[in-house]
């Protein structure tokens, strides 16, 4: 857990009245995770979905499929339209996406493990790729959470300890 982050983002979100949802892969929730260990998470977050599969994407987002067609996978421009996707399912301030390759193996798109594109949605929007270069899939997992954390952080103009 990344307790002070996520308590100066708690903080930030609660004080300008703004709301978070989101939708990760590869950090299996633990991105979610984090944000409502805060006390008083309910005055921000108000949803989360693990889209791990094409299955659970078509149930939890409503992505436009022919606008990502034409977007190669894992990159940050996909993650952008997860991002927005996972914002206007639940009417949010900010929506939050995360998409990687936690490892041991890679995707099937040609990317290693130890991959991550993240992006945030909202009044102020972002996006990073996380490579780590390694294969080890909890170091991975928690590494991508800190990263969108950062992330997220950065665009509510949170000041943390690195």
């Amino acid at each position: 857990m990344f307790e002070n982050t996520t308590n100066k983002i708690g903080e930030r979100l609660v004080e300008r009245g703004h709301t978070v949802s989101i939708a990760e892969s590869s950090t299996g929730g633990l991105i979610s995770a984090n944000l409502l260990s805060v006390a008083g998470a309910s005055q921000f977050f108000l949803g989360g979905s693990v889209v791990y599969t094409l299955a659970s994407r078509r149930v939890y987002l409503d992505l436009d499929r022919e606008k990502l067609k034409g977007l190669k996978p894992l990159t940050e421009a996909m993650v952008l339209e997860f991002a927005a996707s996972a914002r206007a399912k639940l009417n949010a301030t900010w929506g939050i996406a995360e998409l990687g390759a936690a490892g041991p193996a890679g995707t099937p798109y040609g990317h290693g493990p130890g991959v991550s594109v993240i992006g945030v949605v909202g009044p102020k929007s972002a996006s990073r790729t996380i490579e780590t270069g390694s294969s080890n899939r909890i170091e991975n997992m928690n590494a991508f959470t800190k990263a969108g954390l950062e992330l997220l952080a950065e665009v509510l103009g949170v000041s943390i300890d690195r």
